[in-house]
């Protein structure tokens, strides 16, 4: 899968506010904005066998994809699937149970990497392909279809870890012993990044959205060497196959290294966690499309104060190239009537 493809220019909303400033109204999508608090994803997730069996039937996760649009006018549909794939695509054994999420056989050391195989991704990822392809035949036409990736760190720190962990010490200390098994590490998971999201692509993936859940995590050297470093890569590698593709990337808490990260991987647009005052956000704009950053307890909240708070986040940034997000994702609890009066306060909003 090498063949260079471009993407044409598009009056879909949320392509055009990658490049253009002042796209009014502001286009509109959520982070984990197909999940629990969705009755419908409830009653989808109940038929799956488990939630792998959800991720890998293209029927079901073509569904949990399309079902927030239906109820929703949101300006893109945006993959549902989960970050540890990919290292599941590689071969590392995963699992998810109940009240743990995902667990991974740990990757420790250059012996345990030999269990990883790049030549696996695509056959192993291909119900993912299929599914990007369902959901981009079903769509309207006016809205866009967002692939994703875990970035290699975020990946790195699960798959090194074995399961969530608030510090992932393992895969930091591993990180910064010098061992260059972790370097064989990350170059992996460049390659591939670059395979699974030029996968997405071809079947259909109008842009896509890099996670790098865990960029905050890092110290500023390390954060230098393992976030922008390779997702300057994966993008260098991503254009030359694709010149035209959009690069959103999320590099949560990334604090005052945020405008380092924009300058310096090249992507098109910054996802901002809520954390991000609106003064360096609306700075940012000069360098990149900058993405975000309502706290989703906001979303849970409601009322006045969820729409003083939006409204504040689009005066501030609507001028500018500009998508409307959360500053993370939708949250479980999250009442489905604050997320439609949410979307109806942006798609209402004119400067």
């Amino acid at each position: 899968m090498t063949a260079t493809t471009s993407i044409r220019p598009s009056t879909k909303p949320l392509l055009r506010a990658l490049r253009s400033p002042g796209v009014m109204p502001p286009p509109i999508w959520l982070m984990r904005q197909a999940g629990r608090y969705l009755p419908e994803y409830r009653a989808l997730r109940d038929k799956a066998a488990d939630f792998l069996d959800l991720c890998y039937r293209p029927d079901y996760a073509a569904e949990a994809t399309l079902q927030p649009l239906r109820r929703f006018p949101l300006d893109a549909a945006i993959l549902f699937a989960d970050l540890p794939l990919l290292a599941d695509g590689l071969g590392q054994k995963l699992d998810y149970r109940e009240g743990e999420g995902p667990v991974l056989e740990p990757i420790r050391n250059g012996a345990d990497l030999k269990r990883l195989r790049l030549e696996n991704v695509h056959r192993r990822l291909a119900p993912v392909y299929e599914t990007v392809a369902r959901v981009k035949a079903a769509l309207p036409a006016e809205v866009a279809l967002i692939g994703f990736s875990g970035a290699p760190w975020t990946l790195a720190a699960y798959m090194v870890q074995g399961r969530s962990g608030a510090e992932f010490a393992a895969a930091k200390r591993w990180a910064f012993s010098g061992d260059p098994g972790f370097d064989a590490l990350i170059a992996l998971l460049v390659e591939a990044t670059v395979e699974y999201l030029d996968g997405q692509v071809k079947a259909g993936a109008e842009a896509v959205q890099l996670f790098d859940s865990w960029a905050g995590l890092l110290p500023a050297p390390a954060f230098a060497r393992w976030c922008v470093r390779p997702v300057a890569e994966i993008v260098t590698k991503l254009r030359a196959r694709h010149p035209d593709l959009p690069i959103i990337a999320f590099p949560r808490n990334a604090g005052f290294m945020i405008e380092t990260y924009a300058e310096q991987t090249g992507v098109d647009c910054v996802g901002l966690d809520y954390t991000v005052p609106l003064v360096q956000a609306a700075a940012l704009q000069a360098k990149s499309a900058v993405q975000g950053n309502l706290d989703p307890q906001y979303l849970v909240l409601g009322g006045a104060a969820m729409e003083c708070a939006a409204v504040d986040i689009l005066e501030r940034l609507a001028k500018g190239r500009f998508i409307f997000n959360l500053g993370h994702g939708v949250v479980p609890e999250t009442p489905v009537e604050n997320v439609a009066r949410l979307v109806e306060i942006v798609r209402g909003w004119r400067r």
